[in-house]
């Protein structure tokens, strides 16, 4: 397991996350696109204890996902970078925001898998194996 530094847009929140994989997720659920303003998001799975808040503090904003249960979203409370999110159907398990660690690390991960395929924009090509939905 590797440990990552992460930093909001406006450095006002920081934090560290214990990874198991090099690798990011791409996300293209709709949910996604609207918060990123993106095409998808970069993503891994993390264990809720392994990310520390190491400077400033979080907002968090609660939706429901496909299987009907919450994600809440954890963001910096003055610029709004997504840092993380728990969704709940995924127990202990949180989504850490890949692209925003530092260094040149996050930035060479290869990308493992795509969820929310359903989703996808229609020019996008397929980079991984792709998963028609996420975790129910």
């Amino acid at each position: 397991m590797t440990t990552y530094h992460g930093k909001c847009h406006c450095g006002q929140t920081e934090w560290t996350t214990k990874l198991d994989a090099d690798a990011h997720i791409l996300c293209h659920c709709n949910a996604c696109k609207l918060l990123s303003g993106g095409e998808s998001t970069l993503n891994q799975m993390a264990n809720e204890g392994d990310l520390k808040i190491t400077k400033g503090s979080t907002k968090t904003y609660t939706y429901h996902g496909d299987s009907g249960k919450p994600v809440n979203c954890h963001y910096c409370p003055n610029c709004t970078s997504h840092i993380y999110h728990h969704q709940t159907v995924l127990g202990p398990k949180i989504v850490v925001r890949t692209g925003l660690l530092q260094g040149a690390a996050a930035a060479k991960f290869p990308v493992a898998a795509e969820i929310f395929g359903k989703d996808r924009l229609s020019w996008q090509p397929e980079i991984a194996k792709t998963f028609v939905a996420g975790p129910e």
